[in-house]
C-alpha cells in the first residue's frame, strides 16, 4: 500500500507538504510566519515541487488494476489542430496514467489515432458546418448524451487543447463542463478553453475543482474581465490571488518564467529553469502533466489525511508537480537537442525526469 492509515503518518505528510508548498530561505518557519504567506501573500514562496511529486506519486505494486493510476480525458481537437489534444493525452500516458482517452470532433479523430494507437479516440464532437441550422438542438442533445456515458469513470479532464474557436462546439463543450462539475470532476482548463471561459466566467465560477493555466496573454484578457485591470509587476502574488478569489476560489496556474499558482488562499511559485527553446505545444504537456498529478494528489489528500485535519488543496499539489516536471523534460530534451528540440522530444523526457525525481520500485 502507498498510504498509511494511521493518523500520526497521516499528520507527518501533511506537514511535510505544508513545508515544501511554504519552502522559505531559513530553515524552519514558525506557524504566524506561515500564517502570513498563506493569508497576506506579501511574499511568494518557492515550492519544494519535487519533495511534493515524490510524496503523490502513487507506488507501482502487483495488485494495483488498470485505472487505477489515473483515468484522463481530452475535450479537445479539431480539423485545423490535432496536434495539442494528442500532446496532452499521450503526456497524461508518459507519466503514468492508465488511460487517456480524447474526445474530438470526426474529422480530427482519424488523424489524431493515428499519432498513437495508445489514445482511446472518440470521434463525437461536431463544427457549425457539418451541421444544420434545424439540427442543433438535437445533436448537441446526443453529444452530450454520448459523453455522459463516459465522464464519471475520468479522474480528470482537460478542456481546451486544439479545440478552436467554432461557436456551435464551444457551446457543447460549455455543457460538457457543466455536467463535469455536477460529477464533481477535477477538471483543468488550458488554450480555447480559456477563451470560452474568459467570455462566460459563470463557467468556472466557484468551482473549486477548476484549474485554469493561462499563458501571458490569457492572463491579461483575464484580468481585464474580471478585475479590469492590467497585469501588475509590483505585486503579483497579491493580484493572482485576489483574481482566483474573484473567480470563487478556482485554482490558477499562471504561467512565464516562473509558474505562479493560487487558489484565493495560498501563492506559491515554482522557478525552476525549464529549457530556453520555446516551441510551441509545451503548454499542452503541462495540462496532461497537471491532470495526472492533480488525480493522484486528490486520491492521497483524501485518502491519506482525516477529513477534520484536510487543509491541502490537491490542485495546488497537482499543479506544483505538473509544474517542475514539464521543466525538467524540457531541459533534458534542450540538453539533448539543443535549437532542435521539439514538443515530442519533451515528451520523451518526461519519464526519464519522473524516474529520476521519484524511482519505481
Amino acid at each position: 500500500m502507498w498510504l498509511s492509515s494511521s493518523t500520526s503518518s497521516a499528520l507527518r505528510r501533511q506537514h511535510f507538504l505544508i513545508r515544501s508548498l511554504c519552502a522559505s530561505s531559513t530553515p524552519q518557519t514558525s506557524h504566524n510566519q506561515m500564517e502570513r504567506v498563506h493569508c497576506a501573500s506579501i511574499s511568494i514562496p518557492e515550492a519544494d515541487a519535487e519533495g511534493v511529486i515524490r510524496k503523490i506519486t502513487p507506488l507501482l505494486d502487483r495488485t494495483r488494476h488498470k485505472g487505477q493510476a489515473g483515468r484522463i480525458a481530452v475535450i479537445g481537437g479539431c480539423r485545423e489542430y490535432t496536434g495539442a489534444p494528442y500532446f496532452t493525452a499521450i503526456s497524461a500516458l508518459k507519466i503514468g496514467a492508465d488511460l487517456s482517452h480524447v474526445f474530438c470532433t470526426k474529422d480530427a479523430a482519424t488523424v489524431i489515432k493515428s499519432y498513437s494507437p495508445e489514445l482511446i479516440v472518440h470521434p463525437i464532437l461536431e463544427e457549425s458546418y457539418s451541421v444544420r441550422e434545424d439540427e442543433r438542438e438535437t445533436v448537441s442533445s446526443y453529444i452530450l448524451a454520448e459523453i455522459r456515458k463516459w465522464l464519471e469513470r475520468f479522474d480528470c479532464i482537460v478542456v481546451g487543447p486544439g479545440l478552436g474557436r467554432d461557436p456551435f462546439l464551444l457551446n457543447c463543450v460549455s455543457d460538457i463542463m457543466r455536467h463535469a462539475r455536477q460529477l464533481t470532476i477535477p477538471i483543468v482548463i488550458d488554450a480555447d478553453g480559456l477563451y470560452l471561459v474568459t467570455n462566460n466566467i459563470e463557467l468556472v465560477r466557484g468551482n473549486s475543482l477548476a484549474i485554469l493555466t493561462p499563458n501571458v496573454m490569457e492572463y491579461k484578457r483575464l484580468l481585464e474581465k474580471v478585475l479590469n485591470c492590467d497585469v501588475s509587476n509590483d505585486n503579483q502574488s497579491e493580484q493572482l490571488r485576489i483574481l482566483s478569489q474573484k473567480i470563487g476560489g478556482v485554482t490558477i496556474l499562471r504561467k512565464g518564467k516562473e509558474d505562479l499558482i493560487s487558489d484565493a488562499k495560498t501563492v506559491t511559485k515554482v522557478s525552476t529553469f525549464g529549457s530556453p527553446r520555446r516551441c510551441g505545444g509545451q503548454g499542452d504537456i503541462l495540462s496532461g502533466s497537471v491532470a495526472v498529478f492533480t488525480s493522484w494528489a486528490r486520491h492521497y489528500v483524501m485518502s491519506g489525511i482525516p477529513s477534520s485535519e484536510m487543509s491541502l488543496n490537491p490542485l495546488i499539489l497537482g499543479c506544483v508537480a505538473g509544474s517542475v516536471l514539464l521543466r525538467k523534460a524540457a531541459l533534458g530534451a534542450f540538453l539533448s537537442k539543443k535549437r532542435a528540440t521539439l514538443t515530442t522530444d519533451i515528451i520523451e523526457f518526461l519519464g526519464q525526469s519522473l524516474e529520476e525525481i521519484c524511482p519505481a520500485e
